[in-house]
């Protein structure tokens, strides 16, 4: 039986059991533990000064105050980027390919984010629904227009996120399938297309790391339009 191209973003069942809660779990079981040794080993070092100047990167435009979520947010990158990571692994699931997935980790945040400027400072935090200096019969459209644009961005968050991903295995799929079919018929052209996919593997590595740390960034800069 032929299986469609879109059968990998199907989530894995196996006696009626979702193995999608499997697949969240696994990526923390391969991250190191922190020992109670003075000198840890070259991962441990290697894993903190990683954490450390992305965390780095990503609070340097943040208030003081939103540092709180440097934990939350830093764990979440180092999630995301495992899930994508290991999703490029054959036959394995990647569970950020599913936008239920993704809406459930925006939506909160995002959430988060817009309760606390509406707690701490609703002033300024209403005031970006309507910018300084708009013309008297401009300002219900404007209000309208960014009101909207506010509660698209969960949307637009976990839309980016999953579209990039699926769009990535897709293609390796497809230039795949074209590699497996042409290599008895014309082995160069074969050969060629089997470096494309090599480059284009590297290429999603990238992607994996660049949409984990874009996911994050993002909901920090939403922080600091609240703090």
């Amino acid at each position: 039986m032929m299986l469609s191209f879109f059968d990998q973003f199907m989530s894995p069942v196996y006696l009626g059991i979702p193995l999608i809660a499997l697949a969240l779990t696994l990526p923390w079981l391969l991250f190191p533990t922190p020992t109670t040794r003075w000198l840890n080993n070259r991962l441990l070092t290697l894993q903190n000064w990683f954490i450390g100047r992305l965390t780095r990167e990503l609070f340097l435009p943040v208030n003081l105050p939103g540092h709180k979520w440097a934990v939350l947010l830093a764990s979440l990158m180092l999630f995301l980027i495992s899930l994508n990571m290991l999703g490029l692994l054959p036959y394995t699931f990647t569970p950020t390919t599913q936008l239920s997935l993704n809406m459930g980790l925006a939506f909160p945040l995002w959430m988060a984010t817009v309760i606390i400027g509406m707690r701490n400072q609703p002033t300024e935090a209403l005031g970006h629904l309507l910018p300084e200096g708009t013309p008297t019969p401009l300002i219900p459209v404007l209000i309208i227009i960014e009101t909207i644009s506010l509660f698209i961005r969960p949307l637009a968050l976990g839309v980016r996120l999953t579209a990039n991903l699926t769009a990535g295995h897709l293609l390796i799929q497809l230039i795949a399938t074209a590699a497996t079919v042409l290599l008895p018929l014309m082995p160069t052209v074969a050969i060629l297309t089997a470096t494309v996919l090599f480059l284009l593997t590297l290429l999603e590595v990238a992607v994996a790391m660049i949409q984990a740390y874009v996911f994050v960034l993002l909901l920090s800069l939403y922080l600091q339009e609240n703090v």
